[in-house]
């Protein structure tokens, strides 16, 4: 299943976090993600991070030190960053800042992957961060998340991927 669940983390100015769950299997249709420690300990993450949210504008560096601790927490993860790439940051029919994950496997067996994405304005400064899962990507193949800001973001917004486990 090339599927995918999006987690809305934490944002600046957002005054009650919230959680978004859903996922495809590439053609749009809903499917089943399953549950493991990974998932959990992603789900965790997101909503750790989306708790911090209501605490204020300075929750956004809280909320990403949180979401990393909790993606430390995922079983036998190892750290793949550079098996994600990230496609151009676009704003959505909402005003949120959206941008597709692109996940690929290099193990040797099906895996799912946690990437906790960072937006942030021209000069680097964390505006937002969203975590997403990819359940079940088969070994060798590849397949798309899509995180969102939790809030409208104006101006020069650009995306990282701070953190990619893959358990």
């Amino acid at each position: 299943m090339a599927g995918h669940r999006v987690l809305r983390a934490v944002g600046a100015t957002v005054l009650a976090g919230t959680v978004l769950a859903g996922c495809s299997d590439g053609d749009g249709s809903a499917a089943d993600v399953p549950s493991d420690a990974g998932s959990a300990a992603a789900e965790r993450a997101a909503s750790a991070a989306s708790s911090l949210a209501s605490r204020g504008s300075d929750a956004v560096a809280s909320a990403t030190a949180e979401a990393g601790r909790w993606l430390e927490d995922i079983q036998e993860g190892a750290d793949v960053e550079g098996d994600v790439k990230l496609g151009a940051p676009k704003t959505d029919a909402d005003g949120r800042t959206t941008v597709e994950a692109t996940v690929t496997n290099t193990a040797d067996s099906t895996k799912s992957f946690a990437v906790q994405v960072n937006f942030t304005d021209a000069g680097g400064d964390l505006i937002d961060t969203a975590v997403v899962t990819v359940p079940d990507v088969p070994a060798g193949k590849s397949a798309h998340a899509t995180a969102r800001s939790t809030h409208d973001l104006s101006g020069d917004v650009r995306t990282v991927v701070a953190r990619a486990v893959r358990y």
